[in-house]
């Protein structure tokens, strides 16, 4: 019998080349004969555009092509997830700071540059709308063009959808305690280190896409639709990225390079600088209103939650984003009455789309606080309030709807454990703990091809990416561990639409339970094979006969590797086995998100900390982020998921946030003036505990992992902010100078200040 290969670590497949630079990213790929791309934007969010001269930039030597509007078709093409509502091209007016009104191609880089920097626009600048104030004021300009919007009631507003609901009666609940507050989550950016890249070949036969894109076949659809071809004739290749977070979901500038490519006969490409990367997408900045209902034991009489979203100037995912995480916005509890109301609202800025979390850490940092508030209020530990209220496993949470799919209560013992939640506190020191809850995916399918070899190899073809989540090692693993073979004799086919079978997205931590299944039922599928064919060559039933972990086994004891019982099968004629198997969740028309939600991501984040009263500096003594993870097929990688996530969001809570000027520009741009988590920002001691009961949807009893690290790290290190300081702070990001600030308007003095 092998030893398993599911459950011990094991070594990242392709880990090698990422760290030592060897592994090819879209911007190593060089094509044959390619132009070189560069936008032309403007320097502020809104404008009218009056003209365009581009003849400076064509004389300049190498440039090939200077597009505009007026090089596309007439009505100007459109492309998007749910809504075509993007253009190519800039078209009358721009929608944001970095929207490209027209784009350089030549022979070299240096020369599209040059080229794109000698564009003359004649441009009118238009007072934009950066905010949820200006979205919802009735005399602010409108983002979306109504002609845009046909048959919309919303049409006239920059409101582009309300999702709304309810359970219960809230306004007929009572409570003893009733708390009421407003929170700000900013917009920050996903920082990949791989910026974005694209490049487009076209001939006679139809496109070939290259992207840094998480979702291949999406793309494939997209650009099919737009371009006005069938899905064969367009294909997409879609090497791993170097970081995604959802930030590479969707289309960007595929279509225009696509047509730059048709205009020009040679192939087009463009890798947008960090800048770049930064004015084309970002998470979705949110304004958070919850009026929270207690009786006096602390337990949960009502939620009433509204929610503006400002989505940005183009739809993309963000719709998606806001109608499923407004579904869970009452949390992982026992609510009995609840009403959310969640508007996704147009800006002249960056559109937005998905982030790890997708919409989640919004409402868990606002309802989160609302839980310690109440905690203070009425006299109770802030743990005892969230397991007064956390619902046991198999209770709903929303009616109708999937009940909670894990022991939760242990994870946070676990993580009061770890974090020692009764124990002394050193002096200066605090501690914070919350919950958060994510739903997964809904609905989707997962197809995949197994093919075992003659010589006992096996190729593995899926439509799923790995953007350094390690699907490629999970799906390993699950392979040698089915058929018995060694995980250096698996390889994992993924990135081509011309190759790998369709999976409809790489996202929602989805990728173990629908993929990982669809391949085990290949694997399962191909020792039917081997058990049929080793009946016929013994003359027996195959019910008679076993198949586990590389081993036939025989009525009478007898054992045969399944290598040599294929090849005895197959003859010297040779050949192969092949399974084609899937993995679908079927769409719910009737379900108000859809579908119900196939598992979920559940985390407890406990933190130990200490604030600098004379700075507002805060110091991250240790961080315990906990997650209930059904069966970690790789301990190790689940382990470096829920970290990362964790330092993920210890970003959006400490630093980052996008800062946008009076003409809509983001002021801190690239890596200089946009602060992420370095080293020296990291918890001096970060613990991840893992849960596993073997009780999910996918492979082994595994759910999905890599954002629940993240849901609440900034509600747990606001509630310990607020034990060492005595203040409460409602926006984010908790930066030393809001904190000093906070402190400073309350009166906190600076005894008892730390350094580091």
């Amino acid at each position: 019998m092998s030893i398993p290969n599911v459950g011990p670590p094991a070594g990242r497949v392709g880990g090698f080349d990422r760290v030592t630079g060897r592994q090819r990213y879209i911007a190593d790929l060089r094509l044959e004969d390619a132009l070189h791309v560069k936008l032309v934007t403007l320097p502020c969010a809104r404008a009218r555009i009056v003209g365009i001269d581009t003849s400076e930039a064509a004389r300049v030597p190498g440039v090939r092509a200077v597009f505009t509007a007026a090089d596309l078709p007439d009505p100007m093409p459109r492309y998007g997830v749910h809504y075509d509502d993007r253009p190519v091209l800039a078209v009358g007016e721009t929608k944001f700071h970095g929207e490209p009104v027209a784009a350089v191609a030549a022979d070299t880089l240096d020369a599209a540059r040059e080229a794109a920097g000698l564009v003359t626009v004649d441009y009118e600048e238009l007072p934009p709308v950066l905010d949820v104030r200006g979205a919802l004021d009735p005399a602010a300009p409108l983002v979306v063009d109504p002609d845009l919007r046909p048959g919309d009631p919303l049409a006239d507003t920059n409101i582009r959808r309300e999702f709304r609901y309810a359970w219960g009666d809230v306004d007929a609940a009572t409570a003893d305690l009733v708390i009421e507050n407003t929170y700000t989550f900013p917009m920050v950016t996903h920082f990949a280190i791989e910026p974005h890249g694209f490049a487009v070949s076209s001939d006679e036969s139809g496109v070939i896409v290259w992207s840094s894109i998480q979702h291949p076949y999406i793309l494939q659809r997209v650009m099919a639709r737009v371009l006005g071809l069938p899905w064969s004739k367009v294909r997409v290749i879609a090497p791993d990225p170097g970081g995604a977070f959802g930030g590479k979901g969707y289309p960007k500038f595929e279509p225009l390079l696509a047509f730059m490519s048709m205009a020009s006969g040679r192939p087009c490409r463009l890798v947008l600088t960090l800048e770049e990367t930064f004015q084309a997408v970002r998470r979705n900045s949110a304004e958070v209103r919850i009026r929270t209902g207690f009786d006096s034991d602390g337990r949960l009489r009502f939620q009433d939650i509204g929610a503006d979203f400002l989505m940005g100037a183009y739809v993309d995912i963000s719709e998606r984003v806001i109608s499923k995480s407004s579904h869970l916005a009452a949390g992982p509890y026992r609510v009995p009455n609840a009403r959310i109301l969640a508007r996704a609202l147009h800006s002249h800025t960056p559109p937005s789309t998905a982030m790890r979390g997708f919409g989640t850490p919004q409402f868990t940092w606002a309802l989160e606080q609302q839980m310690d508030e109440a905690a203070r209020r009425l006299g109770l530990d802030r743990l005892e309030i969230r397991l007064r209220n956390l619902a046991r496993k198999g209770e709903e949470i929303v009616p109708n709807d999937t009940p909670a799919d894990g022991d939760w209560f242990e994870s946070v013992q676990k993580a009061v454990d770890a974090i020692g939640w009764s124990g002394p506190l050193p002096e200066g020191r605090a501690r914070g703990l919350a919950v958060g809850i994510k739903s997964s995916a809904t609905a989707g399918a997962a197809y995949s091809i197994v093919r075992f070899l003659y010589d006992g190899s096996v190729l593995v073809l899926v439509g799923t990416s790995d953007m350094g989540q390690g699907a490629r090692t999970i799906l390993t693993q699950i392979v040698s561990d089915e058929l018995g073979v060694p995980p250096d004799a698996v390889t994992i086919v993924m990135g081509d639409t011309a190759a790998a079978p369709f999976d409809y997205s790489t996202s929602a931590s989805r990728s173990t339970v629908f993929m990982g299944s669809s391949v085990m039922r290949g694997c399962a599928d191909l020792k039917d094979q081997v058990r049929s064919i080793a009946a016929r060559l013994r003359g027996l039933p195959p019910d008679d006969i076993g198949v586990d972990r590389g081993m036939v086994t025989f009525p009478d004891g007898e054992e045969k590797g399944i290598v040599e019982v294929v090849q005895e099968g197959l003859g010297p004629v040779g050949g192969e086995l092949i399974a084609v198997a899937s993995m679908r969740g079927e769409a719910d028309p009737s379900h108000p998100i859809g579908g119900r939600p196939w598992f979920y991501e559940f985390n407890c984040t406990a933190v130990e900390l200490e604030v600098d009263r004379l700075t507002g500096e805060v110091l991250i003594h240790k961080h315990v982020t906990v997650g209930d993870v059904g069966k970690a097929i790789n301990p190790l990688q689940v382990e470096s998921q829920d970290e990362g996530a964790a330092i993920m969001g210890l970003g959006h809570t400490l630093m980052e946030h996008l800062v946008l000027d009076e003409h809509g520009r983001i002021a801190n741009l690239g890596a200089l003036d946009y602060r992420i988590p370095t080293t020296k920002d990291l918890p001096l001691d970060l613990e991840s505990v893992i849960v596993e009961n073997e009780d999910g949807p996918g492979p082994y009893g595994a759910k999905g992992v890599g954002e629940g690290g993240l849901l609440c790290v900034a509600a747990a290190v606001a509630s310990a902010v607020s034990e060492a300081t005595g203040v409460v702070i409602r926006d984010l990001p908790l930066t030393p100078e809001r904190i000093w600030r906070a402190m400073s308007r309350a009166g906190v003095t600076p005894s008892g200040a730390s350094r580091r």
